[in-house]
Parts: structure tokens; C-alpha cells; sequence
């Protein structure tokens, strides 16, 4: 075949499937169109997931009549006038692509108005193309409508997927929106039911409750200070106690703009080390705002990543502020009945046993006025339950402390101090001991022998599937040396621990689990007040290294009410 130009019809509908890949990316950039105008509300109304209908009302600045027909010509725009702009982009939009991409996959009409014009403009374009024009009244701002969406591109249109699934995607993009611009009030109608709407009051967390419910939205903890340095990091991160099975609610802006980043992403979880359980993310919505001059935002058709001049130091930035938040803020779960328990438990203390009742599990919620307190308020111990327990009164109420996850967590700490410092302090054995290996737990060994060499343990081969236990980290002295290190290899084998692929912090970890205090162990009082001592002094008590609650808090109020005194 011999080489040719393309038509300007068909180069328009390749170019527009770098910018439209689907309804919520017109929705994405008429939004962003909106915002760029300065708007104070924008209305969005959808039909059939988008394919039939999207209409995008802004009450912005408006477009002169005289440049309608122009908004709509491939690299037209007004944000940007030389290459020199694109190092120093403050707006969302600069290529001059998306109206011109939109218009030729679907039927589109806008109409727009200034404020120095009594009349605005209407224009109905079809493929592209321009067939009707006229003036017509409009209040100050600009409403596109588009229709039959990728109707002359049939093959575009049926890998669309199910009318639910565009409109997930398409709530997704408004609700982003809203978060980076909370003092903009957002509409959201789906096949003319409501589905998202926000005051535009600026408060973030008001739109927080608009996407996650009120139940998450009370929960999240304010990214706080930093507010000179050149990068600043603000928003809200969840507590431990609040995750998710995958990472879709991790939402990062960067002046603003939306944007998916992988090293953001791995920044806040890294920060989250040690505080989740196995497999799960945090809910994250952080602000990053830094000199334009440091990102380049021209990296995609879709504007949805960016790349920046100095990433290790937005990532420092990034990981810094998530972290001392969640030392300083993280709350104590706090136990308590729930509302369904209460009404039965009352129900039978009058003699009153609905049928089918019967009493629902505990469940937890931020402890009140602990989220400031980066330290564990002085505890007293009182005793143990069910020798896994143990039970202290402290301000405010009864804590109920997880002996094995509490003692995790200091092991964790001290091993981890031990090795950002000096190093592990060993202990030799009196007399070595000889631990008879599987095959796996051996080639285990073979893996990790230098990494367990650095964490103090002196291991050497004595032929076969036998190992010389000669010496352990010090702090572990009091347990059984081959229980220790057959466990420990175990756990590594098995590939379930939630650190997996993190090198020594797993490996720490794993070291601390089989090394803690078992539950079904019967401790003294000293013992006990001796655990909730150290527990006080680490950095992060309320969690064991795997992110598991090493306390739940009943308050005094509680208390007073399940026995009948307020």
C-alpha cells in the first residue's frame, strides 16, 4: 500500500481516542474546561452511562461569541500562547484538544455567554463539523451537550462497557473533582436521579462524606503542618482501623489536578508499614502543591500523570507528613455495643425475648479525644482474661490490651532501634543447639542466612539438614532457640505475611511474631505491668507490626450506660 496522508475526518477520530477512551473522560475534561473558567457551580447530567446524553453546566467566564466556532478547532486555546508556557502550567487544561476530539466522535452543542455580551452563542457541530449557528439568550458561563457518543465510530462504541460501569466511572471523576475543588458546588444526575451533590463551602471533609459516607469521612485523620515548606502535603489519610482490599481509594492532586502516580502511591503505603493487615490499602485523599516549574504535566494525552523534577524529594515529602500523622493521630479502636445489642439487652432485662433475636458481635469506632495523643495514656493493670488478655483502667475508661500483639510491637521496635543504630547485639548460647531442618525450611535458611545473620542470629551448617544454633539477638534470650528459628522459617516459607517482598522489615516482623509473649500464656502482675510499661514508650503502640489492634479502649460513658446509670 503506498504511502498517503490521512483524511482530516480520520486523523481527528484517531486523535480523539488519545483523549476520549470513554464517557467519563468527556465528563473529565468539560469538568476541568469548567473549573479553568473560574466557576463557582457546575451541573452535570448524564443518560444511559453517558452514551446517549452528557451535559456540563458551568457558570464560569464564558465564551466571546466570536470564538465559539474556534473552541472547537484542533489546538485552539487560551491557556497557553508559546512553548516557553508549557515549563509553568496553572491550569488543567492546555492543549486545545478536548472539544475538538469530543466533537468529532459525537453530536455536540454548546451555548455560552460572557459577561459583557447580551446574547450568547449557540453552535451544534456533528463529526466535527459545524451545522448550525445562533444567538441565543444564556446566563453568564457555558453548557455543552453531548449526544450519541462514538455514533461514527461504531467500533469505539461497543467495547463501551455496561451503562452501570460508565456511570461508576463517570461518579468517580466528579467525586475527584469535587475533593480538589470542595469550594465548587458539584451536581451530579444520573438518569435524572441524584448522585452526587456538594455545598461548595470548601470543606473537604463535607465532600469526603459525598464519597465514602458519613461513617468513613468522621474517621479520617487530618494531614496537618508543612504549610512553608516548598512541597506542601495536605488532605486526610484513614486510620489503621479503616482499609480497603485494593488500592482504588488512594486519590492524589497535584496543584489540583488528578493524577494517578505509582510513587505517591507506594509513598503513603510505605508510610502505612507495619500499621495493616495482610492485603489491605489505606483511603487516602492528599493535596500535593509545589512550583509548577518542579512537575511536568505534559506527559499524557489525558493529563493523568505527571513527572517530576525532583521525585525522591516528593517522595520523602509525601511519606514524611502521611507518617508523623499517623504516629501523632492514630486513635485506640474503642469498643462498643451496637445499636441493635442495646435494644435487645434492654428487651431482656424487662422479660421481653424478641424471636429470632439474638446478640450481635462488637464492633469498633475511634476512641474520643485520643486522635492527639501520639502516646498510650498511663495505664494501670488490674488482671488477665482467658490468659491472652490484659486488663488496665486508664483516663477515661477500661482497656483490654492483646498480650501477644503488645509484645510484637515492642520487640518490633527495639529490634528495629537495635538495627538503625549499633547494630543487633547477639547473645552466645552456653552450649549451641543442633535444630534438624526440612527441606524447605532449609533452602529458607539458604535465602535469608545473611539477613538473619545481621538481625543477631549466628547460624552454621553441620551437615545435612542440621543447623548450630550459636547464638541469638540478645533481647530474644529468654526464648527456645529452635522453636525460634523452625517458626520463623515457617512463616517465611509461607509467603502470607503481609510483608512480603520488604527484605528485613518482613523478616523483623516475622522474628517479633514467634519471639512474642503466646496468647495462653499465664503472666504475672509484673509481668503485665512490665509489658504495658515498655508498650508506652514505643513510637506506634496501637498496632502490632502486622497492623493488627494491640488494644481496644471502653470508655467510662459506656460503661455508665450498659449499666443502666445514664
Amino acid at each position: 500500500m503506498p504511502i498517503h496522508i490521512l483524511s482530516p475526518e480520520v486523523a481527528a477520530k484517531i486523535a480523539a481516542g488519545e483523549v476520549v477512551e470513554r464517557p467519563a473522560s468527556v465528563v473529565k475534561e468539560l469538568v476541568e474546561n469548567g473549573l479553568d473558567a473560574g466557576a463557582h457551580s457546575i451541573h452535570i447530567e448524564t443518560a444511559d452511562g453517558g452514551r446517549r446524553l452528557i451535559r456540563v453546566l458551568d457558570d464560569g467566564c464564558g465564551i466571546p461569541a466570536a470564538e465559539v466556532e474556534l473552541a472547537f478547532a484542533r489546538y485552539s486555546t487560551s491557556k497557553l500562547a508559546r512553548a516557553a508556557d508549557l515549563e509553568c502550567i496553572y491550569t488543567l487544561g492546555f492543549r486545545g484538544e478536548a472539544l475538538a476530539s469530543i466533537a468529532a466522535v459525537s453530536q455536540v452543542t454548546l451555548i455560552s455567554r460572557t459577561s459583557d455580551e447580551e446574547l450568547g452563542a449557540l453552535i451544534h457541530l456533528e463529526g466535527g463539523k459545524v451545522v448550525h449557528r445562533e444567538g441565543r439568550g444564556h446566563p453568564q458561563g457555558t453548557a455543552v451537550t453531548v449526544e450519541n457518543l462514538f455514533y461514527n465510530t461504531p467500533a469505539r462504541r461497543k467495547f463501551l462497557r455496561a451503562s452501570s460501569t460508565e456511570r461508576r466511572h463517570i461518579t468517580t471523576v466528579v467525586a475527584r473533582y469535587a475533593m480538589a475543588y470542595p469550594e465548587v458546588r458539584f451536581t451530579l444526575i444520573h438518569d435524572g436521579r441524584l448522585a452526587l451533590q456538594t455545598t461548595g463551602r470548601g470543606d473537604l471533609r463535607e465532600v469526603c462524606i459525598q464519597a465514602y459516607g458519613l461513617e468513613v469521612a468522621r474517621e479520617l485523620l487530618p494531614l496537618k503542618g508543612g504549610e512553608e515548606e516548598p512541597i506542601r502535603v495536605s488532605g486526610f489519610i484513614s486510620p489503621p482501623t479503616i482499609h480497603r482490599a485494593n488500592r482504588d481509594q488512594l486519590t492524589f492532586f497535584v496543584n489540583r489536578r488528578w493524577v494517578q502516580d505509582r510513587m505517591l502511591a507506594f509513598a503513603v503505603e510505605e508510610a502505612y508499614h507495619t500499621l495493616l493487615p495482610p492485603g489491605q490499602h489505606p483511603i487516602a485523599v492528599v493535596e500535593l502543591t509545589l512550583d509548577p516549574v518542579q512537575v511536568d504535566v505534559n506527559v499524557h494525552p489525558a493529563k493523568s500523570e505527571v513527572r517530576f523534577r525532583d521525585s525522591s524529594a516528593v517522595f520523602r515529602a509525601m511519606q514524611r507528613r502521611v507518617r508523623s500523622t499517623l504516629v501523632r493521630e492514630t486513635p485506640i479502636p474503642t469498643m462498643r455495643l451496637t445499636p441493635q445489642v442495646e435494644f435487645h439487652r434492654w428487651e431482656a432485662i424487662r422479660g421481653v425475648e424478641p424471636a429470632g433475636v439474638r446478640q450481635l458481635p462488637l464492633s469498633i469506632e475511634r476512641s474520643e479525644g485520643a486522635a492527639e495523643q501520639r502516646r498510650l495514656p498511663p495505664l494501670r493493670v488490674i488482671g488477665q482474661v482467658s490468659q491472652a488478655y490484659i486488663i488496665a483502667e486508664g483516663p477515661g475508661g477500661m482497656y483490654l490490651v492483646d498480650q501477644h500483639a503488645a509484645h510484637e510491637r515492642v520487640l518490633y521496635e527495639q529490634l528495629r532501634d537495635q538495627q538503625r543504630g549499633l547494630g543487633v547485639v547477639a547473645q552466645g548460647l552456653l552450649s549451641p543447639q543442633a535444630v534438624e531442618l526440612t527441606a524447605e525450611q532449609k533452602a529458607i535458611l539458604e535465602e535469608y542466612g545473611d539477613q538473619l545473620g545481621r538481625l543477631g542470629f549466628e547460624l552454621e551448617p553441620f551437615g545435612g539438614q542440621t543447623v548450630l544454633i550459636r547464638a541469638l539477638p540478645a533481647f530474644l534470650q529468654k526464648s527456645d532457640p529452635a522453636h525460634l528459628l523452625a517458626g520463623v522459617l515457617d512463616d517465611l516459607a509461607a509467603e502470607s505475611e503481609p510483608l512480603a517482598g520488604e527484605g528485613e522489615a518482613r523478616l523483623m516482623a516475622t522474628v517479633c511474631k514467634q519471639a512474642a509473649i503466646k496468647m495462653g500464656q499465664t503472666l504475672s502482675l509484673e509481668e503485665m505491668r512490665e509489658l504495658i510499661r515498655q508498650l508506652e514508650q514505643v513510637e506506634m503502640p496501637r498496632t502490632c507490626p502486622h497492623g493488627r489492634p494491640t488494644m481496644i479502649h471502653l470508655s467510662q460513658a459506656q460503661l455508665e450506660r450498659e449499666f443502666g446509670r445514664r
